[in-house]
């Protein structure tokens, strides 16, 4: 007996083993695999099924490592999303944006509407389902995607940023209205989205009508450019709201009697 259970020891060492050294490390459970098989399938069904246990792991790693490569600054899924706060937009094609087939068709998503209305949830829950098609995903605030470039050019480090940017399926800049940037801000900013016209899709969200975009960019006429580029082959969707979601959930907090959320 203590002989079977030596050699049983060693079996599963080996094929610890073997599936480090195969890369294959779901190829551990297999156990689990048999107790779940029927006496009647065969040795071929058990393959097929501890394959198959084997490549939904990878999957799901790939899965996690592209939410997790895209720079989300939270998680928020389409689940989440309260439907019937968004006054001008149909379930059906809110359903159709979920889909990602935009991204496929490589159109962009305008979102324009005031603060508080779910603009960026809604631009996070699209960039988790790319994720989860396999797409990869680029999520940049317009702060923050300016100061990369900028930063990445004085490091001599543009080109680089500029081809990894390029490589993403999707490239969400969220809030584009809260900075006014200058003319080297501007053109590098251009550059990106211009680079990506009818190749790659992006989605963007602002507080600002297209005629207010003037007031974050020095050069009108790149404005216009910018704005061509963007709405070219695109959804642009109308999230103003009379009683936007984060205002009516600060006096929900208010209420209550705690602090309010600014």
């Amino acid at each position: 007996m203590w002989g079977g259970c030596a050699m049983k020891k060693l079996q599963s060492q080996t094929i610890e083993l073997y599936s480090k050294q195969l890369r294959t490390p779901m190829f551990n459970q297999y156990e689990d695999v048999v107790r779940q098989l029927d006496q009647n399938q065969s040795y071929e069904d058990f393959l097929i099924a501890l394959m198959k246990l084997e490549l939904d792991s990878r999957q799901e790693s790939t899965r996690r490592r592209k939410i997790k490569n895209a720079g989300f600054p939270y998680i928020k899924t389409m689940e989440e999303l309260d439907y019937s706060r968004f006054e001008h937009l149909e379930d059906a094609f809110l359903g159709e944006l979920a889909s990602c087939d935009f991204v496929s068709k490589r159109q962009n998503i305008v979102m324009i509407g005031n603060p508080g209305t779910g603009k960026t949830h809604l631009s996070i829950a699209l960039g988790i389902k790319a994720c989860m098609q396999g797409l990869n995903v680029k999520f940049y605030t317009a702060a923050n995607l300016s100061n990369e470039l900028i930063e990445a050019q004085d490091n001599h480090k543009l080109v680089r940023l500029e081809r990894q940017i390029s490589k993403a399926d999707l490239l969400i800049i969220d809030e584009l209205s809260y900075l006014t940037f200058n003319k080297h801000q501007s053109e590098l900013l251009f550059k990106v989205v211009a680079d990506r016209a009818e190749r790659r899709s992006v989605v963007v969200s602002t507080n600002l009508r297209f005629s207010e975009w003037t007031t974050m960019f020095e050069n009108q006429t790149m404005v216009t450019a910018l704005i061509d580029r963007l709405t070219f082959r695109s959804h642009v969707l109308n999230m103003n709201s009379d009683n936007p979601y984060r205002a009516e959930h600060a006096a929900v907090i208010s209420d209550d009697g705690k602090e309010a959320e600014s």
